[in-house]
């Protein structure tokens, strides 16, 4: 999978963009080469529409970016799909965990109770202060100068506690306020519940969880009683059961969207736990349709 949060730290020439620390904001002019992209990222990211659309396809819905959508991508995986009929141009905040707890730590008012359950992909709502937050993004962008470090730092700032401040974004600021309050249990489930079906390794999946390779290992297994690679199999080839089951998704994609690259491995491990092969599976469904 790209990770696309590396993808632009390691191609400053591709992609004109600002750091602070850990932080980035990208200016994005250029199309993926391919139709579908998987993608995935260690940072929670807002993204700003200025021209195009993009739709990105997650565990929990598809969402389609049009001209001034203004989203909350939470960290992890999705697939993005690209339209070749126009230009693609967006503003991109990466904003990693303790960053935003960071913020959230100097916010007079109230937060929100954190939820159990979040969108992949959380609508903001905008306003007239959003609105000249981003004008004022792509001033900066066009001015072709080099801004300070510090001003980018109080820019990331500024969008956290605007975004905070609309009483419409219930929903992110539960997710920001789980950051404080969710035990490290709580969200090592989160990020393996919501991103098992994609085909991450394991050392990605402990950067999701903010943890050392090892320490995840050592976590997982005292909080889920098995091996990460087990219980990825197991869910995934139960994810795949349920595909061919209750959709009319094929073979191919059952595999694919359960995080199988390789068919042959998927259609082995498939007989192997269930008794009959994915195709036999599928056929067995439709002979009971008819």
């Amino acid at each position: 999978m790209l990770n696309i949060y590396a993808n632009k730290i390691n191609n400053p020439q591709n992609y004109r963009q600002f750091k602070c620390g850990e932080t980035l904001i990208t200016l994005y002019n250029c199309p993926l080469k391919s139709r579908f992209q998987d993608v995935w990222s260690k940072h929670n990211y807002i993204v700003y529409v200025v021209e195009g659309h993009k739709t990105w396809h997650t565990v929990t819905g598809d969402y389609h970016l049009v001209p001034g959508s203004c989203v909350f991508i939470r960290k992890g995986a999705s697939i993005v799909e690209q339209f070749f009929d126009g230009v693609f141009c967006l503003v991109m905040f990466y904003l990693p965990d303790d960053f935003i707890a960071e913020v959230l730590k100097t916010k007079a008012l109230p937060l929100y109770q954190p939820n159990k359950k979040y969108e992949a992909v959380i609508q903001l709502a905008s306003d007239d202060l959003v609105d000249v937050f981003f004008r004022s993004m792509l001033t900066i962008f066009e001015s072709g100068r080099e801004p300070d470090p510090s001003l980018i730092e109080v820019k990331f700032r500024e969008l956290i506690l605007t975004l905070a401040g609309n009483n419409k974004n219930g929903e992110l600021m539960a997710y920001f306020c789980s950051l404080l309050h969710d035990p490290q249990a709580v969200s090592l489930q989160r990020v393996m519940e919501e991103n098992f079906c994609y085909n991450l390794k394991l050392d990605e999946f402990a950067e999701l969880s903010n943890r050392s390779l090892s320490t995840f290992k050592r976590d997982f297994i005292k909080h889920f009683n098995v091996s990460p690679g087990k219980w990825l199999m197991d869910k995934r080839l139960q994810y795949s059961y349920h595909l061919l089951t209750n959709t009319d998704k094929t073979v191919t994609e059952a595999a694919f969207e359960s995080g199988f690259e390789n068919r042959s491995h998927f259609s082995r491990a498939f007989n192997k736990l269930f008794g009959q092969t994915p195709r036999s599976r599928k056929k067995a469904i439709a002979e009971v349709a008819v």
